[in-house]
């Protein structure tokens, strides 16, 4: 019987995360967490990605990375690995190119039969692993919310038949949320459900099967936010959901860097304001110029870090005329990498603009800064209405039916929540602050983790 028990205290597992910085990164900070409890895990990811995490993999003795040779699709530029090396529409042939290490894979998961596989966008882990006899959990690292909207059967997607806009702009059958919706226009930016993503599948296709094939499914949430769509998708589904918590780094190792923690000590305390919109989004010039127009006008101190628009190779070539004399010494827009965590964390940062992808909605909840909201895709809109409508702790820009904003709507915004004596930036700021008083309580994050170990041992046991 100790031999049972010992076996079962911990677990080999093999991750096998889509090929995106914000895939990848939330499946090695889980990974970290297991490895804390004594499980060994085989990541696998794209040799050029490996350089990009080796800094967050903090257990190099339980988590070894196994780098997977991406092979080259027409479509494709040379050498592309990961989602960060394209641009959003060339996707669909990234995974074509992540279907064909199905080989690799395979091979791999016969040679360490692990207890566990963890995938999220490889929808063909459960027919390789199961004749293994080896357990599959389908991860999720978006939102609860972007996958009951549109995700599950209820649907009823016609095989072979793109899903229209009008059918879209319904919730599906048993939706639970009557505010964390898409608006009418908005429903454009989930059509892509229903193209191809990868050879002969479609979006929906290649989430559905993933998680109709699985043993489990896990979403990075937690009960407090989503708790009625969770167990929406496990009914959808007929399937255990299991829940990890927001899984973030729980403390900055690296210091600021000099350039940055220099130039922000210049500020009080609050009065900055950050915009970082990630690493795949890359705007049109006149969007660009439109945000920064923005900034400029809100009087307040900003950084913003955006990558160069299309058609532009360095980011101060596309600003607009005269604009870097006029703000500067308070403002600064910059094209390259910057340490987004501790930057929300030093004293000067008072707001904090991005498109609320799921990784910069958490890390938005755990620091101390008013949020404003610009979503661009489909499950950056339904995040945004989770923290704005839902659980008040932001403020949502105002956009047209194209879904962009004006610079005057940008800047209403922000002067509205950082102005003291705002009623909304008073709401919001009490909210939030009770929302990370949760999320930083002393074994939140813990407790979340110790269940998830518990489901998974539970699975283990389930013949």
């Amino acid at each position: 019987m100790s031999d049972l028990i010992s076996k079962r205290s911990s677990f080999r597992i093999l991750m096998f995360p889509w090929f995106a910085v914000g895939h990848l990164t939330p499946f090695l900070h889980l990974s970290n967490k297991l490895a804390e409890k004594g499980c060994t895990i085989s990541f696998l990811l794209p040799n050029k990605a490996i350089k990009l995490l080796q800094h967050f993999n903090l257990y190099p003795d339980h988590i070894t990375f196994h780098p997977v040779k991406v092979p080259h699709v027409e479509g494709l530029p040379p050498g592309t690995e990961t989602a960060s090396d394209i641009p959003i529409y060339l996707t669909h042939f990234l995974c074509v190119a992540m279907d064909r290490t199905r080989d690799q894979v395979e091979k791999i998961i016969r040679d360490q039969k692990p207890d566990f596989v963890m995938y999220d966008m490889a929808y063909w882990i459960p027919e390789v692993a199961r004749p293994l006899g080896i357990k599959t959990i389908k991860y999720s690292v978006v939102s609860a919310a972007a996958i009951a909207i549109v995700l599950v059967p209820a649907r009823n997607v016609v095989e072979g038949k793109a899903i229209t806009a009008a059918e879209l702009s319904a919730p599906p059958t048993g939706y639970p949320s009557t505010s964390v919706v898409l608006r009418c226009h908005e429903v454009r930016s989930l059509l892509f459900v229903s193209q191809p993503y990868g050879e002969g599948i479609t979006f929906y296709e290649r989430a559905c099967t993933g998680m109709k094939g699985c043993d489990a499914i896990a979403i990075r949430s937690c009960y407090e936010m989503e708790e009625k769509l969770c167990d929406y998708i496990g009914r959808q589904y007929g399937k255990p959901v299991f829940l990890t918590g927001p899984v973030l780094p729980e403390s900055t190792r690296t210091p600021l860097e000099d350039r940055w923690a220099q130039w922000l000590n210049g500020f009080e305390a609050g009065s900055v304001v950050f915009c970082s919109f990630g690493s795949q989004l890359i705007l049109e010039k006149e969007q660009l110029q439109e945000l920064v127009l923005g900034f400029e006008s809100t009087g307040l101190p900003f950084l913003v870090v955006l990558k160069p628009p299309v058609g532009s190779s360095t980011i101060e070539e596309a600003l607009p005329e005269g604009f870097e004399e006029r703000v500067k010494g308070r403002g600064v827009v910059w094209g390259g990498w910057v340490q987004q965590l501790e930057i929300l964390d030093h004293p000067s940062i008072g707001c904090f603009v991005n498109t609320c992808g799921f990784g910069s909605m958490w890390e938005s909840l755990m620091s101390d800064c008013q949020i404003v909201l610009v979503p661009h895709l489909g499950d950056q809109i339904l995040n945004t209405r989770l923290m704005a409508e839902e659980l008040k702790v932001a403020v949502e820009v105002e956009r047209d039916e194209k879904g962009w904003f004006t610079k005057e709507n940008l800047s209403n915004a922000i002067k509205g929540v950082m102005d003291k004596d705002s009623e909304v930036g008073s709401m919001i700021k009490k909210n939030h602050s009770e929302w990370r008083k949760l999320l930083r309580s002393e074994g939140f994050m813990s407790s979340y983790i110790d269940k998830f170990f518990q489901n998974m041992q539970e699975l283990a046991d389930h013949k």
